[in-house]
């Protein structure tokens, strides 16, 4: 590897060397070559695009469909001295095109994209005149089909080889099969096969499943044998709560987490574990992405995950620091029953999709031959309760909207408040004589940031307010005004999930509907739900399991899981049976009652057993129903 890289990664990151596997990513990047990298959880994926877009001249553009982790990335490159910018749901049209301007022409080193935005034709264009470096696209697996999450936006991205014919692909994932592997080769277009893997084996991770009907007190007694810090995974967010709660019952600092809470009251829960002022943290599966806490003891699933990828990814937060941690599943039979009825509410069919959109219509009064590129805050739990319409076929039905291009819809993130004078600064001197109320905030504004003639700020109302001491709902009420006279583009903060309608209202009966599709998909879902039954009732070794399951057919026994130890304290015990055996009957034949009757370890069955298959190796005899040992072992 370079000098450059190595110093980037010092000067950036502060670290003296690469992780495995990220110097030969690197370098097949920098050689131009299509690449595929698959890295487990924790294992660096970021590094490997970021490090060579910073060796190179011009733009790496990211493609991701997380659109917390492109925040959290994009600011984390900020603090680090990158410029960095990021297009997601919820800006305006005028912040998108001035964003792109300042990719074009000025020196921002990574734009960070949903896969929605390669639908645009302004976007797709902009990237033409862009001095792109590297397209990375995270989350891979989800431009296959066969992946446990296929976003149909990322058959997209083949396209932008049109843009750039020479621009290498990076192509990044944590879990993915092999079907898959060839899958995302083969979508992304790649001229030769270029994977590389890290082993998915995680040897000091001690997986367990564990049949048990009082899982609350089995939870509570797991996390006090195990001390640490941890998570615990519920499937709603109701439970989130009310687990936490019983955790703080019984001693054990923890809080709760979901998509639903406030941007700001998010970022203080996860502040608050990552410091470890809270030990454990109960949790959909919103948390966790893009979080690297290396002391994670534990990590506890209550319900089960709908699939191994899934699985493998959150039991992978645990024991980053290579030190011996255990991803637990704690499940009762119904639980299978519970999965299985989850994958027949994910597919609901064409009609209830149909019914589906023009409630949707109806509720946001959008009359028919219009709509087309309306953006508005989604609450859904608000608009199935209105229309009396089950939660989770709704927000499947919303999916398959998507996936047919009449609408998409953000997950929830907290946008920050944007603001940009529309006037130049004489215009503006203008104002401040004309209109006093104004003067005090204008002068703030302009002392407190710089370029916000020629681009959107991010600004905080409640430091103005501190600053001016004058209550929040004055500086909104100010900054509104502004907008209003055309002096400023004020755009307020919200974390609400932002829908829009991509394409003017129809008839719903004319809804055009993939059923073909759907079919298809629900077949690859019915796989992975079987997958993960299978983990739990035919698994010989959790962690062999996993590895099979993504294809490393040579693993062996791990001899830490709850198998393997159940295995091997069976295997000990049938040792010892056998050896309490062998110094009875050296002492003199004996009937199969009296036998049975001198040992002391394990049930009668058990030892029933052991004597059977003694007898069956001839290592004992029988002769006028006495059993004697056979001296020649």
């Amino acid at each position: 590897m370079t000098l450059d890289s190595i110093s980037i990664l010092r000067q950036y990151w502060g670290f003296e060397s690469f992780r495995p596997l990220q110097e030969e990513i690197i370098q097949s990047v920098i050689s131009g070559k299509d690449t595929l990298a698959l890295l487990p959880t924790g294992g660096g994926k970021s590094i490997c695009f970021q490090v060579p877009a910073l060796m190179m001249e011009g733009i790496c553009i990211v493609v991701t469909p997380l659109i917390a982790l492109m925040k959290d990335q994009v600011e984390h490159l900020r603090k680090n001295g990158i410029q960095a910018v990021a297009i997601y749901s919820g800006m305006k049209k005028r912040e998108v095109d001035i964003t792109l301007d300042n990719c074009v022409y000025g020196k921002i080193k990574f734009l960070y994209l949903s896969p929605e935005r390669l639908y645009n034709d302004l976007v797709r264009e902009r990237i033409r005149f862009m001095n792109v470096n590297l397209f990375a696209i995270d989350e891979a697996h989800c431009i296959s089909q066969w992946g446990y999450d296929f976003r149909p936006p990322y058959l997209e991205l083949a396209k932008l080889k049109e843009l750039h014919p020479k621009v290498p692909f990076l192509a990044l994932t944590a879990t993915a099969t092999e079907r898959v592997i060839v899958d995302i080769q083969k979508k992304l277009n790649f001229p030769q096969e270029n994977v590389f893997v890290k082993s998915f084996l995680r040897d000091n991770l001690a997986y367990m499943a564990i049949e048990e009907e009082d899982k609350m007190g089995r939870m509570v007694r797991i996390i006090h044998k195990l001390g640490g810090s941890g998570i615990v995974y519920v499937r709603n967010r109701r439970e989130t709560q009310e687990i936490a709660r019983i955790l703080i019952n019984n001693g054990i600092a923890s809080d709760y987490y979901h998509a639903g809470l406030p941007g700001q009251e998010r970022d203080q829960k996860q502040n608050g574990w990552m410091t470890n002022a809270v030990r454990v943290i109960v949790a959909t599966n919103a948390f966790g992405m893009g979080i690297d806490k290396p002391d994670v003891r534990f990590v506890i699933h209550l319900d089960l995950p709908d699939s191994l990828e899934a699985y493998y990814q959150e039991a992978g937060r645990a024991g980053r620091d290579g030190k011996k941690a255990y991803p637990v599943i704690l499940y009762q039979k119904n639980d299978e029953k519970k999965l299985v009825d989850s994958l027949e509410a994910s597919f609901p069919d064409v009609t209830f999709i149909q019914q589906t959109y023009h409630y949707l219509c109806n509720h946001f009064q959008i009359p028919y031959g219009a709509g087309e590129g309306l953006t508005i805050d989604f609450d859904v739990v608000t608009f199935a309760k209105k229309y009396q319409l089950p939660l989770v076929p709704v927000m499947n039905a919303l999916k398959f909207l998507e996936r047919d291009g009449w609408l998409t819809l953000s997950e929830a993130l907290t946008i920050p408040s944007r603001f940009k004078f529309e006037i130049d600064s004489t215009e503006l001197y203008k104002v401040q004589v004309q209109y006093v109320k104004y003067d005090k905030l204008i002068k703030a504004i302009l002392r407190t940031y710089g370029g916000v003639f020629e681009n959107y700020i991010l600004i905080n109302e409640y430091e103005f307010a501190n600053k001016l001491g004058v209550p929040y709902g004055r500086v909104v009420e100010l900054l509104k005004s502004l907008e209003t006279l055309e002096i400023a583009s004020y755009l307020p903060s919200t974390d609400a999930p932002q829908l829009t309608f991509l394409q003017n209202r129809v008839d719903y009966k004319h809804l055009y509907i993939d059923h073909i599709f759907i079919r298809d998909r629900h077949q690859v879902k019915g796989e992975q739900v079987n997958g993960m039954i299978d983990y739990i009732e035919k698994s010989h070794c959790r962690s062999q399991s996993l590895l099979l399951y993504f294809g490393e057919k040579n693993a062996g026994f791990c001899q830490v899981c709850d198998l393997c130890l159940m295995r091997i304290h069976k295997e000990s015990q049938r040792a010892k049976i056998k050896e309490e055996i062998k110094n009875s009957l050296l002492l003199g034949p004996k009937s199969l009652h009296d036998l049975i009757d001198s040992l002391t370890l394990g049930t009668e069955k058990r030892r029933i057993e052991i004597v059977r298959d003694l007898l069956d190796a001839e290592v004992i005899r029988l002769e006028d129903k006495l059993y004697s040992w056979n001296t020649l072992f």
